[in-house]
């Protein structure tokens, strides 16, 4: 070998040398992010979130353990059991009118009967938001995810994946209590009542809170035999006291009979029905028991020891305003962190939390102007300030009422029962809150959510009493309140 050649073998070894150090170092570098954010879970707020961070350009998957998108909300939770409401109250009220009686129309629907529509209005919303991944190009990871450590998970064991952000959207279960055997065949939790077979003659429902509460005015309508039972000492105290005691008053007009200040002991199951031991001494038998007391974050196998990040006895994942984990780059929103546990609640967090990842930290979205939406038989729906919340803060404020009673609307449609409050400064006439209960009423409850969240000065009880509604409309309950409320100021 000349050295010419000497030379060129050389600066070979020595170029070889270079490049597996180079490989060397780069396998000892921690892999770079395979996404600028995961979505772990596609209900409500984990589809904000990623939608959101999606259109600000960041890379996003969203990992789901169901065989279908959507959530707890489209398959167990909201939709189902809206849509079942739905045809029960539309069915029920059909069967009621004098004309059909007249025609010898007597028929008594069975649950699945019931429950058929509600499969196809199931499959549209899975089908639409599979689009909004599709066309955002937010790739669908299928199955168990799995944290890993602080930046990586793994999907049923599969190969890691890294990400810069997280965000914990993966909902919420019927709590399980020790002692409750739910695979008794006459004992249900919040989701597998849903899918009950034979309509019972009677029910125990045990939880009186928003599930507890819509359900025992759900299947009261019909015809079963409903006992509510309720460990506080008033239905839904979060309310304004006034929606409820009228909705205390309606579900013992139609029937069901409400037991307050009840603890449970223990819960027999039999063959003929359900017995449960109050710790009063009292005891209700009925033909099933539904379990309405409560949920727990689906956090139990997200490995969070391996973060680490602590859940609460529920399950649940304490957040701070701007939706951030004790781990900064982690988000949690929806059900698993608890209060209000909506499923439009859930949206906004997803989006709010997305916001601030893209540095929008300020003015973001308005994360405490959410109402609430209850559907009993009236529906609950209420934005801003109680009464009781008022009182306790001094503030000079007056009401002004609107019975449904004495709308041309509602007396036309024989929807008159309900009403409309709205609670104002009595100095400023600024919108402190709105609460209505009635037909319709998550639906009418907007139009004060919006004027509510107009400029000081554009905010006030004015904007109703010099608004003109259509006629005859419910809207025009406000402008009724309005005028009520301004014949109280002096």
């Amino acid at each position: 070998m000349n050295d010419s050649q000497k030379k060129d073998k050389q600066l070979e070894d020595n170029e070889n040398g270079a490049s597996q150090n180079e490989t060397l170092q780069n396998a000892s570098r921690p892999k770079k992010f395979d996404f600028d954010l995961i979505v772990l879970g596609s209900g409500p707020g984990g589809e904000g979130a990623a939608m959101q961070a999606a259109k600000g350009g960041m890379r996003v998957a969203i990992a789901e353990r169901y065989t279908q998108i959507g959530g707890g909300c489209t398959h167990w939770g909201t939709i189902p059991s809206k849509a079942l409401r739905y045809c029960i109250t539309s069915t029920m009220k059909a069967l009621q009118n004098p004309t059909f009686r007249q025609m010898g129309v007597n028929v008594s629907p069975t649950l699945e009967q019931l429950r058929q529509g509600t499969q196809t209005i199931i499959g549209k919303q899975v089908s639409m938001r599979q689009s909004f991944y599709e066309r955002n190009g937010v790739p669908v990871l299928r199955g168990e995810a799995r944290f890993l450590d602080k930046q990586t998970i793994s999907v049923d064991g599969c190969e890691p994946l890294r990400a810069k952000h997280f965000v914990i959207a993966t909902g919420s279960r019927p709590f399980h209590p020790d002692g409750v055997d739910f695979n008794h065949p006459r004992i249900f939790d919040s989701d597998s009542v849903l899918m009950l077979k034979e309509r019972p003659q009677s029910m125990a429902v045990y939880g009186a809170g928003v599930i507890g509460t819509e359900y025992a005015s759900m299947f009261r309508n019909l015809g079963i035999k409903v006992n509510l039972v309720n460990t506080r000492e008033k239905l839904l105290e979060f309310l304004d006291d006034e929606i409820t005691d009228a909705l205390s008053y309606h579900l013992r007009d139609q029937g069901v009979i409400i037991r307050h200040n009840e603890t449970m002991r223990r819960v027999e199951g039999c063959e003929d029905g359900v017995v449960l031991h109050l710790e009063s001494g009292k005891r209700v038998k009925t033909d099933v028991f539904l379990w309405a007391n409560g949920r727990t974050g689906n956090t139990d196998k997200l490995g969070l020891d391996n973060i680490p990040l602590e859940a609460n006895s529920r399950g649940q994942i304490e957040v701070d305003e701007q939706f951030q984990t004790s781990v900064p780059h982690i988000y949690a929103v929806g059900d698993v962190i608890g209060f209000p546990s909506l499923a439009s609640a859930a949206y906004t967090q997803g989006r709010a939390a997305a916001m601030h990842m893209l540095g929008q930290v300020d003015g973001n979205l308005r994360v405490d102007d959410i109402p609430t939406g209850i559907y009993t038989s009236p529906e609950i729906s209420s934005v801003g300030k109680t009464e009781r919340e008022l009182t306790a803060a001094k503030v000079p404020y007056e009401v002004g009422h609107s019975l449904f009673r004495s709308l041309a609307r509602a007396q036309i449609t024989g929807e008159t029962t309900g009403m409309l409050k709205i609670l104002f400064h009595r100095d400023t006439l600024e919108i402190l809150g709105v609460h209505c209960f009635g037909v319709n009423a998550s639906e009418i409850i907007h139009i004060g959510q919006a004027v509510m969240n107009q400029p000081n000065g554009r905010n006030t009880l004015e904007y109703f009493t010099e608004t003109t509604f259509n006629y005859p409309t419910m809207a025009e309950a406000y402008r009724v309140a309005a005028l009520n409320g301004m014949n109280r100021l002096f």
